[in-house]
C-alpha cells in the first residue's frame, strides 16, 4: 500500500515537471507557446497567459496568412495628415496720411499729362492766332478727352480773352490757360469724402464699376489711406464672383490691421456679405465700412439690378454715405457711357479715376464731371500702395501745364 502511494506521488511530480517546461519556454518560441496555451485554455487546466507575443507582433505578422495581414492592415488606424503650412501674416504697416499726396505725386502726373498742356501753350503763344489755329486748339482739347462741347466752350472763352487782353507774353498765356482750365475742372459739389463716423454709426462707402477698372485695389488703397489718417476700417468682400478678389482684399486688410468680412464659399450672395460687413462695423464701432462689389458690364441689366439690391440691403441696416464709381481713365469717352448707367442704378456720389499717370488724357476729368454732375474725389497716380490721392484741381492743372 505504501509503495502504491509512492508511485502515485512520483507520477504526479513528473507530470508537473512537463507542464512547467512548456510554460517556461524561451520567448523566441511564440508559436509553440501560443499553441500550448490554447490547449490548456480549452481543457480549463490553467488561465491563458499573455506575454505580449500576440498576432500583431512582428514575427506573427510575418507568418500570418495573407488574408489575416490584410484584415489587420484595414483595422490599423490611419496615419495623421500632414500639418498644413500656414503662411506668415503680413507685417503690420503704418501708412502715411492722405494729406498732401496729390502735391507729392504732381511730378509723376506732370510727366504723363504735360503733352496736353504743352501743345495748348505752343498754339496760344503764336504771333498770329487765326481761325486755323483756334481749330487746332479745339482739336487738341478733344483729343485730350475733354469732350466736344467742353472743348468748344474752352476755345470760345480763350478766344474772347485774347481779343480783350491783347498782349500775349509767355507768362500771360500760361496764366490765362491755367485760369480757364481750372474753371472747367472746378465744381460746386464737395470733393470731401464722407468717411467720418457720425450719429453713432460708421460711414458706409460702396465701391462700384466695371471689370478691370481696379475696384478691389482702390478699396485696399483707400482703406490704407484712411488707416493712415487714424481711422478704423472694416472691409466687405462682396465681390463673390471672382475668387481672387476676397483674397486680394484680405491681404490689403492684414497689412494695415483692417478686418475683412468675407464668405466661406464662392458665388455667395453679395448683398448678404455686404450686410454682414456693415453689421460688423456697427458692432465694433468702426469709423468706416468699405464694400467692394463685383465688376459688371453696364450693358447687363440683371447684374445692374443686383448691384441695386446690394445697396438696398445695406440700407436696411444703415444709410450708404458714399457710392464711389471707379473709372479707368485710359478708356476716355467709353468710360462715360459706363458712368451714366451706374449713376442711374446706385446714385453715384463721387468718381475715382485710376491709371491717370499712364496713357490717360487729363481732359477726362472735365468730361466726366460735366457729364454726371459728380465730382472726381480720388485719382490713382501709380501702382504703389500709397498712390491713391484726394483730387486737387489746382495741383492737377499745374501738372498739365508743367508748372
Amino acid at each position: 500500500m505504501t509503495a502504491y502511494i509512492i508511485l502515485i506521488v512520483v507520477v504526479a511530480v513528473l507530470l508537473l515537471g512537463v507542464g512547467g517546461t512548456v510554460l517556461l519556454r524561451p520567448r523566441g518560441m511564440h508559436g509553440v507557446r501560443r499553441g500550448r496555451a490554447r490547449e490548456l485554455d480549452l481543457t480549463g487546466s490553467m488561465p491563458r497567459v499573455d506575454d505580449g507575443s500576440s498576432a500583431t507582433t512582428g514575427t506573427a505578422t510575418a507568418t500570418a496568412p495573407p488574408e489575416q495581414r490584410q484584415a489587420e492592415q484595414r483595422q490599423a488606424p490611419p496615419e495623421p495628415p500632414e500639418q498644413r503650412q500656414v503662411p506668415p501674416r503680413p507685417t503690420l504697416e503704418k501708412p502715411p496720411p492722405s494729406a498732401g499726396r496729390m502735391i507729392r505725386l504732381r511730378a509723376r502726373l506732370a510727366r504723363s499729362q504735360s503733352g496736353f498742356g504743352s501743345a495748348l501753350l505752343a498754339l496760344l503763344s503764336r504771333d498770329r492766332l487765326d481761325d486755323d489755329t483756334w481749330d487746332e486748339i479745339e482739336e487738341v482739347l478733344i483729343t485730350a478727352d475733354v469732350g466736344v462741347t467742353p472743348a468748344r466752350q474752352i476755345t470760345s472763352d480763350l478766344r474772347t480773352k485774347v481779343k480783350v487782353e491783347g498782349t500775349r507774353s509767355t507768362d500771360e498765356v500760361r496764366e490765362m490757360l491755367r485760369t480757364e482750365l481750372l474753371a472747367q475742372v472746378e465744381t460746386s459739389a464737395s470733393r470731401a469724402l464722407r468717411t467720418q463716423r457720425h450719429e453713432g454709426r460708421p460711414a458706409v462707402v460702396l465701391v462700384v464699376g466695371v471689370n478691370g477698372t481696379g475696384k478691389t485695389t482702390t478699396c485696399g488703397k483707400l482703406a490704407r489711406s484712411l488707416v493712415g489718417d487714424g481711422q478704423t476700417v472694416v472691409l466687405g468682400a462682396a465681390d463673390t464672383f471672382r475668387a481672387a478678389a476676397a483674397d486680394q482684399l484680405q491681404t490689403w486688410g492684414e497689412r494695415v490691421g483692417a478686418e475683412v468680412v468675407r464668405s466661406d464659399k464662392d458665388g455667395a450672395d453679395p448683398a448678404s456679405v455686404a450686410f454682414d460687413a456693415v453689421s460688423v462695423g456697427v458692432e465694433q464701432e468702426a469709423d468706416v465700412v468699405l464694400i467692394d462689389t463685383a465688376g459688371r458690364l453696364h450693358t447687363k441689366n440683371d447684374l445692374m439690378d443686383e448691384l441695386g439690391k446690394v445697396k438696398r440691403v445695406i440700407e436696411k441696416r444703415t444709410a450708404v454715405d458714399e457710392v464711389l464709381l471707379v473709372l479707368d481713365a485710359t478708356t476716355g469717352q467709353n468710360g462715360l457711357r459706363q458712368a451714366r448707367v451706374f449713376a442711374e442704378v446706385v446714385d453715384v456720389t463721387g468718381i475715382v479715376l485710376t491709371k491717370l499717370d499712364g496713357t490717360a488724357k487729363g481732359g477726362i476729368v472735365i468730361a466726366v464731371q460735366r457729364e454726371l454732375g459728380v465730382p472726381v474725389k480720388l485719382v490713382g497716380l501709380g501702382e504703389g500702395p500709397d498712390d491713391l490721392a484726394p483730387f486737387d484741381p489746382a495741383a492737377f492743372v499745374d501738372a498739365i501745364l508743367g508748372g
